[in-house]
């Protein structure tokens, strides 16, 4: 298996990514996502073929694969100017002379009407137009998928040709459409150069997270005399277990653990959590976070290519890629877009010159309709609006890990919540201590309860090794922790110790509201209490959901009386306890089929039943992000922003649908008015190239639109 992320230019609209696709797909690859909007083509090669032979297939059909992502990243820093704005300039002083043509007449310049100059000043544009459009125009011919080059081309060629019939016929200068020619090729030029650049601030969020993956590090080595030396390197040729240093103000280069040195860290970057952390040896750094304050020496645990950010950037570039149920259509119109505006335009000329009787008029008007034409719209609609939407949530700590989710957010109708880790911290602390045996002493009790708990890997005992260590601790002749029960130990002294669960004092009491019992010799000695602090936003986010008439269900495997506490105290409207992974697996695929159910867990115990709710949402810290099942990933730690990744959802795909309506009326409006002969070849080219920059726009709203 060989994963292959490439950079492909010259993908302009759907038809083309529709091309590459089909391709691939001959081609035996597999999870293929071709995103046209910047250029990004994955998939996977399972032992048929070889990437040499597919880029030279990709190649073949008028693409061109300009490396993988970092080899293109690294060569655009010294890469010329825009493509498209490099032809509109280099058009542009041509098609002006040309047009003064029209002011002939009040400027005096009667020599601009002789058609040898004018097929001198259009014919280099001409060329140069033809170079690109038509270029591309014969090989999406050739492939079966005619794409919007097709129009352009076909639109120009029809005047210039005209033109030059009439300029070698002498047939005088209403046969010359020599500046209809050369301002459709320019205009289409800035228009594309427009829309690049709006679709590029479109991607603005991602881009910037990108941008932060590139660093210069610190990186400590060691000479003959085992001296420390500091060597400046690219983050990019770190690799694991090297040893680096980093300095206040500094971004960490890659993921890394502390080994030296305390700091405070603001993850921003990554979480969308604004205030720092406070860090120290043996904590992690997540690679592209901001060193506030501090200086410290770490040891680097995963590579620039394999770091938390790094797996961020390329899960967000693939969801771009994804096309949500919504597209399918828009892609279905697309796929015969082009014939059947050729079509129309064959049928424009037809009638008009049928009841007109005048071919160049009829001419004029075709030409309009092919001009004016604009799959582009259609295929830029969804990829535009996803683009800035799931930009905006991973600068927010939200990864959608597929666009699919965007749109199922719409119709969520109840949100279930898993309790720790996710309701509530999942850090654990002591709340009340009882003795119940007489003559006993806390602090004695609590000895016994450390000698026993610090042999055990149990969640609950962390909290108890962490406050209660003592060097007065029991040693034991023997010690061993029963699965389900609790540790027991036997002192050297033969008595019987064990601190366990209720399981283990059930004949002894029939209070089973503590989470931790201390017997000795078949005597209860006490209890322990612990307790899980409740999100400080918990409470908040649940009032949200109800605002939003969102029911609210806490599924957990805790102790009933437990989860009823806590949605009490939240608000929670039903409570699911004592469940078993497998009963939750049941319960979230009954309450699926039921209704729209979206389900937050922390993405690891809860995975089976994330992939059955409708939206899985996954609570998790950034290193863990590339191994979660869920559809939706909240990296901040919290659930801040679960409102933000709902409203995000509804908003993006209400963006998608706008941007698909304008895309629709813009054509079933235009192209009549072009056929009627309202709208002129040379205005089509102009609104064409900016009906698309329209639809950026409108995208671009979500950077800003509140959502939640």
């Amino acid at each position: 298996m060989e994963n292959i992320h490439w950079k492909v230019e010259g993908m302009d609209c759907t038809n083309c990514a529709l091309t590459v696709r089909r391709f691939l797909e001959k081609e035996g690859v597999q999870d293929i996502k071709v995103n046209f909007v910047d250029g990004d083509v994955a998939f996977t090669i399972n032992g048929k073929g070889s990437s040499t032979q597919i880029q030279k297939g990709i190649e073949g059909l008028g693409y061109k694969v300009a490396g993988t992502l970092e080899e293109v990243a690294k060569s655009q820093a010294g890469k010329p100017i825009n493509i498209h704005l490099r032809y509109t300039l280099t058009c542009l002083p041509f098609t002006l002379v040309l047009l003064l043509h029209m002011f002939h007449g009040a400027l005096g310049w009667h020599w601009l009407m002789n058609p040898w100059l004018q097929l001198a000043l259009c014919t280099p544009v001409y060329l140069v137009g033809m170079s690109y459009f038509g270029k591309s125009a014969l090989k999406s011919i050739r492939n079966g998928i005619p794409n919007m080059n097709v129009l352009i081309a076909l639109g120009a060629t029809a005047a210039y040709v005209y033109s030059l019939i009439g300029t070698l016929g002498n047939m005088g200068e209403d046969y010359l459409f020599y500046e209809t020619a050369a301002t459709i090729i320019t205009l289409v030029f800035f228009g594309n150069y427009l829309e690049s650049a709006s679709v590029q601030s479109t991607q603005r969020a991602l881009n910037s997270l990108a941008k932060s993956q590139k660093v210069i590090a610190n990186m400590i080595a060691f000479d003959e005399h085992h001296q420390e030396i500091i060597m400046p390197v690219d983050n990019a040729d770190l690799r694991s277990g090297d040893l680096i240093l980093i300095k206040s103000g500094e971004q960490v280069p890659a993921d890394c653990k502390i080994l030296w040195g305390e700091a405070s860290v603001s993850e921003a970057i990554i979480t969308g959590e604004s205030l720092p952390l406070e860090k120290r040896a043996k904590d992690t750094l997540i690679g592209g976070s901001l060193l506030v304050n501090g200086t410290v020496k770490a040891q680097v645990t995963a590579a620039a290519a394999d770091s938390a950010l790094a797996n961020i950037v390329n899960l967000v570039k693939q969801a771009q890629g994804e096309k949500p149920p919504v597209q399918q259509m828009a892609d279905k119109i697309s796929g015969i877009f082009v014939p059947v505006v050729i079509g129309i335009a064959a049928l424009t000329f037809i009638i008009n010159y049928l009841v007109l009787h005048d071919f160049t008029a009829a001419l004029m008007r075709s030409i309009a309709v092919l001009v004016i034409a604009c799959p582009c719209a259609l295929g830029l609609a969804t990829p535009a609006a996803i683009a800035v939407g799931l930009g905006r949530a991973a600068r927010n700590g939200v990864l959608f890990r597929n666009a699919s989710s965007l749109e199922l957010f719409r119709d969520i109708q109840q949100v279930v919540f898993d309790k720790t880790g996710t309701l509530t911290t999942g850090e654990l602390e002591i709340s009340q201590v009882q003795v119940v045996s007489p003559g006993l002493q806390e602090e004695a009790l609590k000895a016994i309860v450390f000698s026993l708990e610090k042999y055990s890997n149990h969640p609950l005992a962390k909290p108890i090794i962490a406050a209660w260590k003592t060097k007065n601790e029991i040693r034991w002749q023997k010690i061993e922790e029963v699965k389900g029960l609790g540790m027991r130990g036997v002192s050297k002294e033969g008595d019987e110790y064990i601190a366990g669960s209720y399981r283990s004092v059930a004949h002894l009491t029939t209070d089973n509201t503590h989470n931790i019992y201390l017997v000795k010799n078949d005597q209860l000695l006490g209890w322990i209490d612990l307790k899980d602090e409740i999100r400080p936003e918990a409470k908040k986010v649940v009032e949200y959901l109800h605002s939003k008439n969102i029911q609210t269900i806490l599924l957990s495997g805790d102790a009933g009386f437990k989860c009823r506490q806590l949605a009490d105290t939240l608000g929670i409207d039903t409570v699911m306890a004592e469940k078993s992974p497998g009963q939750k697996l049941e319960i979230i695929e009954a309450l699926s089929a039921g209704k729209p159910t979206a389900m937050i867990g922390d993405g690891i115990n809860d995975a089976p039943a994330l992939a059955k709710a409708t939206i899985g949402i996954s609570m998790s810290d950034a290193s863990q992000i590339a191994v979660q099942t869920a559809d939706v990933v909240l990296m901040n730690k919290g659930l801040k922003n679960l409102p933000l990744s709902l409203g995000l959802g509804k908003h993006t795909f209400l963006t998608i649908k706008q941007n698909l309506f304008w895309a629709f009326c813009y054509n079933i409006i235009a192209i009549p008015m072009a056929a009627l002969g309202f709208l002129s070849p040379i205005f089509g080219a102009l609104v064409m190239g900016l009906s698309d920059v329209v639809l950026a726009i409108n995208s671009g709203r979500l950077f800003v639109k509140r959502v939640v």
